[in-house]
């Protein structure tokens, strides 16, 4: 599988594979370049979503831990309290959405599968959290939530082009393409 027929996103286009024309040791290792920070975020998010939907003081609206509690103790030094105010209607519910929207995540991530709509999740997730728990943080870089949001760019770019269900995919269609040539 080539670069170019990999990402689907024109790099490797020159001759050689790779971008500008480079080798084809270049080409490879641009197709592994995504792979750790993809099992990074997979993990990461897979476990911060087991960990919200496992801890029962999280998914209430008060008390010591509770979403709740963290969400009213934000809304002062959040960058759009409103989000805040929208989250403290039913922070159950928006415990389990944000619970549920972070293993989604992380699988999608980590299986490949649908990994633009994964990565787009990852990062909306991320830029809510920095635009209401993490605003506050300074100097802006102590917020983790930041850094996490601009992990996810990359793969909302190239997708996964490599270990993933969506490169099983792309690879079925253009046989199935090639085939379907050789009948016409």
């Amino acid at each position: 599988m080539s670069l170019r027929t990999g990402l689907g996103t024109g790099l490797g286009a020159g001759p050689g594979g790779g971008p500008g024309g480079g080798t084809d040791a270049e080409s490879r290792r641009l197709r592994y370049a995504l792979v750790p920070l993809r099992l990074f975020l997979g993990i990461t998010f897979v476990y911060a979503g087991l960990d919200k939907l496992t801890d029962p003081a999280f998914l209430a609206a008060d008390g010591p831990g509770s979403l709740g509690e963290l969400m009213r103790s934000a809304r002062e030094g959040a960058g759009i309290p409103g989000l805040v105010d929208l989250a403290l209607k039913s922070p159950v519910g928006f415990g389990w959405a944000m619970a549920l929207g972070e293993l989604a995540v992380g699988i999608g991530t980590l299986l490949g599968m649908f990994a633009r709509v994964a990565a787009a999740g990852g990062a909306l997730i991320s830029l809510s959290l920095w635009l209401t728990v993490s605003w506050a943080s300074t100097p802006y870089y102590y917020g983790n939530d930041l850094p996490y949001l601009m992990a996810w760019l990359p793969l909302i770019v190239a997708g996964a082009p490599l270990f993933s269900v969506d490169a099983l995919r792309a690879r079925r269609r253009r046989e199935r393409a090639r085939r379907d040539a050789s009948f016409s």
